[in-house]
């Protein structure tokens, strides 16, 4: 007979992924143990290896959580009624919003991830490229220079995503700009950059 999960299974479960993500960017995930992480938890090991086999699961179930959580929240983000820029301002606007209180497991997605064997970052890897994707089609819908196969939609893209992701290391929540307004900023450099390239490029 299978063994009945526990009324508090899930709220269980997202505590282990917030604690363990603060864990192994605070320390490593390599330097990072399952018993460390039972004892921060306030768990057993026998506990904790019943909602995670070993610590792989742990982090490819932290990383791809917080990529499906990013995922739903920037879907959200769009309409039909949005003009072009709107809309791309609100994905990144989006983005950024759901980055608060998620350092831990956008650290651990930019830098943890070649700890992982390449079939268990399967779901990962897809869930990235939806994400890339939904950028992608906003970035060509609001600079009417480029469009879907051009080879330079990738090189802006990511751009945009390199300028979102890493203001994690700097930016001050009380600080002078918002979250909302570095992210209009990040759009408005990327395509005044970006409408100033000449000719097509398919």
């Amino acid at each position: 007979m299978a063994r009945t999960r526990a009324a508090d299974y899930d709220d269980k479960r997202k505590s282990i992924l917030r604690l363990s993500a603060r864990a192994f960017a605070q320390h490593g995930y390599d330097k990072t143990s399952m018993a460390q992480i039972a004892k921060i938890c306030g768990f057993s090991k026998a506990l904790l290896y019943h909602y995670y086999e070993n610590k792989e699961a742990l982090l490819v179930d932290i990383i791809g959580t917080h990529l499906e959580e990013l995922v739903e929240a920037v879907e959200g983000a769009i309409t039909q009624e949005q003009s072009p820029l709107d809309r791309l301002r609100s994905l990144a606007r989006t983005l950024l919003v759901a980055y608060e209180d998620a350092d831990s497991e956008h650290k651990l997605q930019i830098n943890e991830l070649s700890f992982l064997p390449i079939e268990k970052k399967q779901r990962i890897i897809e869930l990235e490229r939806k994400l890339v994707a939904i950028f992608a089609k906003a970035v060509c819908e609001a600079n009417p220079q480029l469009s879907e196969g051009d080879v330079l939609v990738k090189p802006v893209t990511m751009s945009l995503f390199g300028m979102l992701n890493w203001s994690y290391l700097w930016f001050k929540p009380n600080g002078d700009l918002s979250r909302e307004g570095y992210a209009d900023l990040v759009v408005n450099i990327l395509l005044s950059g970006s409408q100033s390239i000449p000719g097509t490029h398919s």
